[in-house]
């Protein structure tokens, strides 16, 4: 609840802040809260699955015919070689957890995107995959794709997408409900989805995943990885490489995933316990 509020605290302006925590906070106990999956936190949840399903079909769609897809036969069958054991970790995953139904709805796709000026990736709900061609110079090999492949399922395995919807919803529209926020402002409520996923959205500020959302993804996902057969050790390597940019505008998908020092030093504490579900398989072969 403590990570809700102050996430909240950053878009709630100045003059009306006290106002604005104790209207959330009032919500907050009449709405209730959600359950992350594995991890068991409590997060705000304004949004049904069902919902978020529908609003990831639709956004998907759309995203096929706005963007330009990549015809590198090489990079495309990577992308779908790596989508497929990272989907099939996850649902094995899952399954072991008891939480199979989590996942009954969704329907694994992967597109590369041709945009070498954009490092970013994302995974809207229903398991639908986007990775722009501009993050490949970073990720280098299959290792370092499936380290963004997996933190980005791990964050639609916890629902951070819906959890951030959620909060959009709280403080800009006043708590709506989605089907109204829908009716009466359907193309901000459109961005507001591609802003929660950080699927190249910009409504004038980029909303970074909190630090326990963070923590939460880096977790699960080195441990997708290490499942399906990707060394999660190169997950340092991959957040430095990011870190390290040189060039004038950092990469995309820092706007959204933050990686300061301490970051990259929890998750080299966390390797050793993704290390114990790691068997390497030869590259170009699936689960």
């Amino acid at each position: 609840m403590r990570d809700i509020l102050k996430q909240m605290k950053l878009f709630v302006d100045n003059k009306n802040i006290t106002a604005g925590i104790i209207c959330i906070i009032i919500l907050l106990f009449l709405l209730g809260c959600a359950t992350v999956p594995i991890t068991g936190r409590k997060q705000l949840s304004l949004v049904s699955q069902y919902q978020m399903l529908s609003l990831g079909q639709d956004s998907y769609e759309q995203l096929l015919h706005q963007e330009k897809l990549s015809h590198d036969k090489e990079k495309v069958e990577m992308v779908n070689r790596v989508g497929v054991r990272i989907a099939e970790s996850a649902e094995s995953f899952m399954r072991e957890n008891g939480m199979h139904r989590e996942l009954r709805e969704y329907n694994w796709q992967f597109i590369l995107i041709d945009d070498d000026e954009n490092a970013n990736a994302f995974c809207l709900p229903g398991g639908k995959i986007g990775i722009y061609s501009g993050i490949l110079k970073y990720t280098l090999d299959e290792d370092g794709l499936a380290v963004v492949m997996s933190h980005e399922v791990a964050h639609a395995l916890a629902n951070h997408g819906g959890e951030r919807m959620s909060q959009l919803l709280l403080l800009q529209l006043g708590g709506a409900t989605l089907a109204a926020a829908m009716n009466e402002k359907p193309k901000k409520t459109q961005q507001f989805f591609l802003l929660a996923y950080g699927v190249g959205a910009n409504l004038g500020v980029m909303l970074p995943y909190s630090r326990l959302q963070e923590t939460e993804a880096d977790h699960i996902g080195l441990v997708l990885m290490a499942r399906a057969g990707y060394d999660p050790g190169k997950a340092v390597g991959l957040w430095s490489r990011l870190k390290s940019n040189n060039q004038s505008r950092p990469p995309t998908f820092l706007s959204t995933h933050p990686a300061p020092e301490s970051r990259i030093e929890n998750i080299k504490r966390q390797i050793p316990y993704a290390l114990r579900y790691y068997k390497p398989q030869p590259i170009g072969v699936s689960q």
